[in-house]
């Protein structure tokens, strides 16, 4: 990928979170005792913001193994190597066991731009913790893209 589309790719996904999670605000606004402080966006968090309580210790490492392991089947999924047609069932079913095992930690990320549209609308603490669910996924990524160069 060319540096500008990469550059374009990243801020389309950023600018179309914060519209995603923005409508998730306005029709989260129809439930009668919604409010943002209590209920959030399913932003991502850790330490007291973690759903099951994680430190941040180990949502760093949980994040960083989850978008690696999740990058490593988009690799393989997609290589010239793999059946066609059949990378959306691997990919979609490795995203699943990735959110269930995940959530529990920090409600799972393993995208930046899909952590960034919720702290942006809620603030504060999801938005005071938004670093480690940009800097965990692109080291992830960063280390599935060095081990599939070795292994493919």
């Amino acid at each position: 990928m060319k540096l500008k589309d990469m550059i374009a790719y990243i801020v389309m996904q950023c600018v179309g979170a914060i519209i995603a999670a923005t409508f998730l605000y306005v029709v989260a606004l129809g439930k009668p005792g919604y409010t943002l402080a209590i209920n959030g966006l399913g932003q991502n968090g850790y330490d007291t913001s973690s759903p099951a309580g994680f430190s941040m210790t180990s949502g760093f490492v949980a994040e960083i193994v989850f978008t690696f392991v999740f990058l490593l089947v988009v690799f393989g999924s997609t290589s010239e190597r793999a059946p066609k047609g059949f990378a959306g069932i691997s990919i979609g079913l490795s995203l699943v066991l990735i959110h269930l095992v995940g959530i529990p930690i920090t409600g799972t990320s393993v995208n930046p731009a899909r952590s960034l549209g919720p702290a942006v609308i809620v603030g504060g603490t999801a938005l005071s913790q938004l670093w480690l669910f940009w800097v965990a996924p692109i080291i992830g990524g960063l280390l599935a893209a060095v081990v599939w160069r070795i292994i493919k």
